[in-house]
């Protein structure tokens, strides 16, 4: 009785024009007995006022949605139309009706999916809600529903690859996704689109041929670039010009490792590989360690990727190679760099003495540069390129250093003994300073021993030294000049580089200084410090005492450690009781320099002209007085005999009158 009058409070309240509202149509639906029946089924019509307004179409009428109830009267017809999306999201629903599912409705087909069946219906959440049909982690369980193995779908509709759910579910995108929650990896609706769903046959599906890349470099954006790394372009190349798709190497599904068809099968390479026998070409061994091919890098690289060549068809595939493996192949990026290099330019000449990929790092038991066995290993290197290198060596012969003993020295020097003698596979080998294919004289400026490269190449592990270097008066960015500023090797040498803290470098530093700061050296051995240092002593202050080794900088420059502020510190170092009064001794003032010192200029030869005016009156005067002096000598001697006679007489006279 109760809901009959409240039927009439409705039609006579519309009957006089009242709007329908939200709340005119829960009056009946948020009865949870409320239901209706459809081709024999029985639907509830309860709506949960509550689940309704935390949906995304909160403020939305019913009528928006249920557009054919506008203006109809209550209780409106039992059975109306289904819900239409098309008034708000037009784009969506066109997409759905060319998708493979909207085709399937409208064919009738009771499996296929609407967009309540996705979304829901009273209860849709913005798809970054957890608890949303779409958010991501829920949407390889919502596309599972039709899409696995024993779904309705599969079972009615004979749907190929009927496993996509649990494929996806092993793949790394699965994994990522379901089992780390990655959220940013990629579901069903990444690849297929939520709503465009299309077979790979149709031009405009997301995952045709022509589109698979765009679409995997939504997520995958740096990936062609890697590639171009890795693959050479040519041999990537199915036809000329037409790369792969993405899924021709990476399963659609099961996205995890490359499959592609590695050719030539391994165990037909070693019916003949496997035996000594010897090459009818050149005559040598073709035999292959198969224990060493396994315990290469390349263990899984097929003989075929390599030997890119062969030919299956034939009795002997190998016999149609007719050019060495090309490494570049799947090392474009080295490849590359190594034809830049002196010995790629040797190697394109033909030069024999040319080192190339398998001298340096192996043919079949190629193992990475930190295994301890790899000729490449740290404490191997200097020993690999010695074979080149060392005096008498053909690369020795043929370059004729200025230092021939380049890995006698190197092994001599503070990196060497570190690295052969303690062991330590982080100090600089040749490959560091070098690199490790693009090797290049120093005279090229794309050398990383060239003058303009060498800061950074020593900065690679000298990092903070670098940085001082870097802002100091040496640095080409603080010092603009068209001299040639001092690098790294002018102070420490290229090979034979030593302890800073040993005497024989310590003592050397004033001549190193020397080379270009040859007048200010020469005051420096004028002065106490250099005199000391001159007899050998190595604890007297030395140059980068009071300038710095790395970071000189100007006098005037408020950091240097001779500016007014640091200047009593830096002489402190030595000498405790130093105050600003003793900090202003000039150091390098010279009486030779009137312009800079006029004082010490003029009192010295004031006092060098006393001294040898001096020295010449008092000259003059003995070699005037001498002749003078030597008459006297003359009569004084004659005096002297005369007198000695004398008395000599008188003692005679004496003795003859006693007598």
């Amino acid at each position: 009785m109760r809901r009959l009058l409240f039927i009439l409070f409705l039609i006579l309240t519309y009957a006089t024009g009242h709007s329908q509202d939200n709340s005119d149509c829960l009056a009946c639906h948020e009865d949870k007995t409320a239901k209706t029946t459809k081709d024999g089924k029985t639907i509830s019509l309860f709506v949960e006022q509550k689940r309704l307004s935390a949906s995304v179409h909160a403020k939305q009428k019913c009528i928006d949605c249920h557009v054919d109830l506008k203006g109809s009267d209550f209780p409106h017809t039992e059975n109306p139309k289904p819900a239409q999306c098309l008034s708000c999201h037009p784009d969506a629903v066109k997409q759905y009706s060319e998708s493979l599912h909207g085709r399937a409705k409208a064919k009738g087909d009771p499996l296929a999916p609407t967009c309540k069946d996705c979304h829901g219906n009273h209860d849709i959440l913005k798809k970054k809600d957890i608890h949303s049909a779409t958010f991501p982690l829920k949407v390889p369980f919502l596309c599972g529903k039709c899409h696995k193995e024993g779904s309705p779908v599969q079972l009615q509709r004979n749907i190929p690859q009927s496993h996509i759910f649990e494929n996806y579910s092993e793949s790394i995108h699965g994994e990522g996704l379901l089992k780390k929650g990655l959220t940013v990896a990629a579901t069903c609706a990444s690849c297929h689109t939520p709503h465009l769903v299309l077979p790979h046959t149709d031009p405009r599906s997301s995952i045709a041929r022509k589109n698979i890349a765009a679409t995997c470099t939504q997520c995958h954006m740096g990936i062609e670039n890697v590639h171009r790394k890795i693959i050479k372009g040519e041999l990537w190349e199915k036809e000329a010009h037409v790369l792969p798709a993405c899924v021709d190497c990476h399963q659609p599904h099961k996205a995890r490792k490359v499959f592609y068809d590695q050719g030539m099968a391994d165990s037909d390479c070693m019916k003949c590989h496997s035996k000594s026998i010897k090459s009818s070409r050149d005559g040598h061994v073709i035999q292959v360690d198969q224990s060493e091919l396994k315990d290469s890098r390349h263990a899984k690289v097929a003989c075929s990727q390599c030997h890119a060549a062969v030919n299956p068809s034939k009795v002997r595939p190998c016999e149609s190679i007719t050019k060495n493996v090309d490494c570049a192949s799947c090392h474009a990026a080295v490849g590359e760099e190594y034809k830049m290099s002196t010995h790629g330019k040797l190697f394109a000449k033909n030069d024999k003495n040319a080192p190339f990929c398998a001298e340096c790092h192996g043919t079949h038991h190629i193992m990475g540069k930190k295994d301890s066995r790899s000729p490449i290993f740290p404490t191997n290197i200097p020993i690999l390129c010695a074979q080149c290198h060392e005096k008498d060596q053909p690369a020795a012969r043929r370059i004729r250093y200025n230092d021939a003993k380049l890995i006698e020295h190197y092994s001599e020097s503070i990196h060497g003994k570190g690295l052969l003698k303690s062991g330590l596979t982080v100090t600089a080998t040749c490959t560091d300073c070098h690199s490790s294919h693009r090797e290049l004289p120093a005279s090229d400026p794309n050398s990383s021993i060239n003058p303009q490269n060498i800061a950074t190449t020593c900065g690679n592990c000298h990092s903070g030294i670098k940085e001082k270097f870097m802002k100091s008066v040496h640095s080409p960015d603080i010092t603009k000049t068209t001299k040639q500023l001092p690098i790294c090797n002018d102070c420490h040498s290229s090979h034979l580089i030593k302890r800073t803290d040993q005497n024989e470098f310590k003592l050397g530093v004033m001549t190193t200084c020397g080379k270009c700061h040859e007048e200010i050296t020469k005051t420096y051995f004028e002065t106490y410090h250099g005199k000391v240092s001159q007899l050998g002593y190595t604890k007297t202050a030395k140059c980068y005492d009071c300038h710095g080794s790395h970071e000189i900088l100007p006098v005037n420059n408020p950091a240097s450690l001779l500016s007014r502020q640091n200047v009593v510190k830096t002489c402190q170092k030595c000498h405790p009781g130093a105050n600003r009064r003793f900090a202003g001794y000039l150091t390098h003032a010279t009486h030779h320099d009137p312009q800079k010192y006029p004082w010490l200029f003029f009192v010295f030869w004031g006092m060098t002209i006393l001294l040898v005016g001096t020295f010449i009156v008092a000259g003059t005067h003995t070699l005037l007085w001498l002749p003078r002096s030597l008459q006297w000598k003359k009569q004084l001697r004659e005096m002297e005999a005369k007198a000695e006679e004398e008395e000599k007489n008188n003692e005679n006279t004496n003795d003859t009158g006693k007598e």
